[in-house]
């Protein structure tokens, strides 16, 4: 729990909040990264959800930081979609039960169909 709530308060001085949109962290470079519906910005943010490790109670405050800092919609939603899916603890336990081949298989898929979700999902919305 002590880990949980560093974390969160780690993240709201990093990103911001509603009341104070300008953390630690330039609101220009989110924007600039994941800013918008552009191929780089889905997949960038997929790439960074396969990596990093959310809990389940933070997902929504980290999320809920880059928003208000210049994050798009669409890569919000594929950086959820990635994130429970991947992370760095998940893929080296999975590369020592199925292998290394596998591993890279399942990762790239995930990865790529959670950019190509973000993508649909701007063209309709």
């Amino acid at each position: 729990m002590p880990l949980l709530g560093a974390g969160v308060l780690v993240a709201g001085f990093l990103l911001g909040s509603q009341e104070n949109p300008q953390g630690i962290i330039p609101n220009e470079w989110i924007a600039n990264l994941v800013g918008g519906n552009s191929v780089f910005a889905n997949f960038f943010a997929s790439i960074s959800g396969a990596f990093m490790y959310f809990a389940t109670l933070t997902e929504i405050p980290i999320l809920q930081g880059l928003i208000n800092s210049g994050m798009g919609k669409c890569p919000a939603l594929v950086l959820l979609l990635a994130g429970p899916a991947l992370s760095l603890p998940n893929m080296l336990v999975i590369r020592s039960v199925i292998g290394t081949k596998k591993t890279v298989v399942y990762v790239s898929l995930v990865v790529v169909m959670a950019t190509i979700s973000g993508l649909i999902y701007g063209m309709i919305f």
